[in-house]
């Protein structure tokens, strides 16, 4: 096979993929979803003077130390839905908008859109290893890892489109409507797709391995679960080590132990403190303890982090591959 054919068959791949998309039912609703988010930050109108929100700070300015009565200060007024809704708010136009941009990045982008996401595109692979469809492809003269690249390829570059079209659309309804453009939301895009990326690989050696949409759906999930927990633990040992006078540390092969899993395993945790740092999230949300120990303890190495995860997210595609050359058809 020419590298020609190869570039061939993985275009076409992904260009298969987005026409399943297409006749996903998920996937409509995904883009319901990136709509209906769209239209409310269309609907956005904030009217306010000044903000009783210190920069930096997730608490309101004391009473005692700025009054609320203050001349020429008054609270904000945040309209939804084109003024059927009316809030009051403590933020002004900026930071109101930041605060929007966080949520949406963070909740509903961050951790439901990646579930989201996992749940929606499980069923890609097995539908595309069904005996009858698959017969028609591995009969060309293309290699079996090829395909499956090609179509891991076009899962992703459509969970990447859809990144675009949520951020993307969020960002210019919010900058129309406020006047408001804070470019730090944009990395939002590869962020939440680098976080996809690295799960979804255990999600297509589920897939490969078992032809079940359930399983792949539920295996990716539980491992984003088991992957976010053990992420999460380290961190909390290291906090604990710190603040307890280095008690956890005095079992070294406990550490040892942690450490290695923590280098070895995606680490979606991390993923989410870069993501917290990419919006500045602490401006209004604060982090856990654990996040903010390991950084200011030194022991968080975003560059680190991602290569690892990303190795071990191309270990599990190879196997993948290498189980689908062993399949008989």
């Amino acid at each position: 096979m020419t590298a020609t054919t190869a570039a061939a068959a993985l275009g076409w791949l992904v260009r298969d993929t987005f026409r399943q998309a297409r006749a996903s039912r998920l996937a409509w609703l995904m883009l319901a979803v990136s709509a209906l988010c769209i239209l409310l930050c269309l609907s956005l109108r904030i009217d306010g003077s000044k903000s009783v929100h210190r920069p930096g700070e997730i608490e309101l300015v004391a009473p005692d130390e700025q009054p609320l009565h203050e001349p020429g200060m008054r609270l904000g007024r945040v309209s939804l839905l084109f003024g059927a809704v009316r809030l009051g708010v403590f933020r002004d136009a900026e930071a109101q908008v930041h605060f929007l941009q966080v949520l949406l990045a963070e909740w509903v982008a961050g951790a439901a859109g990646t579930l989201l996401a996992l749940v929606w595109t499980a069923g890609f692979l097995p539908e595309f290893l069904r005996p009858d469809a698959a017969a028609v492809l591995l009969a060309k003269p293309v290699r079996r890892r090829t395909l499956l690249l090609g179509k891991s390829l076009g899962v992703l570059a459509f969970v990447a489109f859809q990144a675009v079209l949520f951020i993307g659309g969020t960002w210019l309804a919010l900058g129309v409507r406020t006047g408001v453009w804070r470019p730090g939301y944009l990395w939002s895009i590869p962020l939440l797709t680098l976080h996809f990326a690295l799960v979804y690989a255990a999600s297509v050696l589920l897939a490969v391995c078992s032809r079940s949409t359930v399983v792949a759906a539920f295996g990716s999930i539980v491992f984003w679960a088991l992957c976010f927990g053990l992420n999460f633990g380290r961190h909390a040992a290291v906090a604990l080590a710190a603040t307890r006078h280095g008690v956890i540390g005095q079992a070294r092969g406990f550490g040892r132990a942690v450490e290695a899993i923590y280098w070895v395993l995606p680490k979606p945790a991390d993923l989410m403190i870069l993501l917290d740092r990419a919006v500045l999230a602490r401006d209004h949300f604060a982090a856990p303890a654990e996040f903010e120990a390991v950084q200011r303890l030194g022991a968080f190495h975003p560059a680190l982090s991602v290569l690892s995860s990303a190795l071990f997210a191309v270990a599990l595609l190879a196997v993948a591959a290498r189980e689908l050359e062993l399949t008989d058809y």
